[in-house]
């Protein structure tokens, strides 16, 4: 049972004979004679039941009930009424009024409303903890599920990852097997073919040590204005040499004007020296359909703000399974030479900067990597 209740009627003697009867209930009685005086205590005393007269000189019953609705809306008021006051105390309770009573008020009609009013505050602390409750439910099954989500992922990378050692280990395996057959029969060409195998294998090993070092930065992206070119350049710089030793056009367009944004310039780097990669070795690896080995890097300003970078090739293209499995964990186009971390890692960098990185790609004419990024990633 709540223990402050507060009395508020105009009538000394009403509050007397009322604060009485309210005291052999268990109740610590606070009295008050008008509503300003009610309004003073409640800020003080924060009592859960308020008994009010209806009619009271200055702010009226309703207009108090309507006060402590609007400040203090789960504190149960009981109003008290003379019986030509009818009209008043129903209309007390389209405001929330929990019951009314007549005076003179009997003992039993006085135990009934606080009864209720009793019950209301209860069904609300009960209500109230259930509520609790059911958040931290919430909250400890989503950590749950969170927790099993991220092992789930764990569990599949180690997967993944296991796969791609055991396929290099497999290599290197079979690459010493050749080298020592080729030891053993005093054979050049074993020898060739063995070392070509290992060194492969080897290069693979770095590559994918390179990719998961490259992967766990991307928690530490370093936004800074950047012109948007200057990434573009620098990866157009470092695998041209590498282009053009095998006869392919590669070309390098940047929209003039460009305005510098908020990047990470490693990270967008890291992003294009993989697509720039694996185009130049998808143009390797392929026949071009129209006679021509063109790699292209577009920088330009994108419709919605921001930047568009664009890489383009003129190998074979993907179809479209091909292209639904592309930013999967460990999945490569490259057979034994990939390791199916890079566009995994591209599109982590470009979501790190709010952005979007799409492929166009069809068989026989050529794909097209597409970047979006906004102006201000954060």
């Amino acid at each position: 049972m709540t223990d402050d209740i507060l009395l508020v009627d105009d009538e000394a003697g009403i509050r007397k004979v009322l604060g009485i009867s309210l005291a052999d209930l268990g109740y610590t009685v606070h009295g008050a004679e008008n509503a300003a005086a009610a309004l003073t205590i409640i800020e003080t005393v924060r009592p859960a039941i308020i008994l009010t007269d209806i009619k009271m000189p200055g702010m009226n019953g309703i207009e108090l009930l309507k006060a402590v609705k609007d400040r203090y809306p789960d504190t149960e008021v009981i109003m008290l009424t003379g019986h030509g006051d009818m009209d008043l105390a129903i209309e007390s309770l389209k405001f929330q009024a929990t019951d009314f009573i007549t005076k003179p008020i009997s003992e039993v009609a006085l135990t009934v409303a606080l009864q209720r009013a009793g019950e209301r505050i209860d069904m609300r602390r009960q209500l109230n903890a259930y509520t609790q409750n059911l958040e931290h439910l919430v909250e400890e099954k989503s950590r749950q599920l969170i927790e099993a989500e991220r092992l789930a992922a764990v569990g599949e990378t180690v997967a993944g990852l296991s796969h791609t050692i055991k396929n290099i280990a497999g290599g290197l395996d079979g690459g010493m097997f050749v080298l020592e057959k080729g030891i053993e029969l005093e054979d050049t060409a074993y020898l060739q073919q063995g070392w070509k195998l290992v060194r492969g294998n080897v290069d693979r090993i770095k590559t994918l040590s390179l990719d998961l070092l490259n992967f766990a930065k991307t928690d530490r992206m370093a936004y800074r204005p950047v012109d948007p070119g200057q990434p573009a350049r620098e990866v157009f710089d470092l695998m041209r040499s590498r282009a053009e030793a095998h006869g392919m056009d590669f070309v390098l367009e940047v929209e003039t004007g460009l305005a510098p944004i908020q990047m990470d310039p490693a990270g967008i780097h890291q992003c294009l020296l993989n697509l720039v990669t694996n185009a130049i070795d998808a143009v390797l690896d392929t026949e071009p359909a129209d006679g021509e080995q063109r790699i292209t890097v577009s920088v330009s300003a994108a419709e919605s703000g921001g930047v568009r970078y664009r890489v383009a090739d003129t190998c074979c293209g993907m179809d479209e399974p091909t292209k639904a499995r592309l930013f999967q964990r460990f999945f490569t186009t490259k057979g034994e030479r990939g390791t199916g971390i890079g566009l995994m890692l591209t599109r982590t960098i470009v979501h790190r900067h709010k952005g979007t990185i799409d492929v166009d790609s069809q068989p026989g004419k050529g794909s097209c990597f597409t970047i979006n990024l906004p102006d201000r990633p954060r």
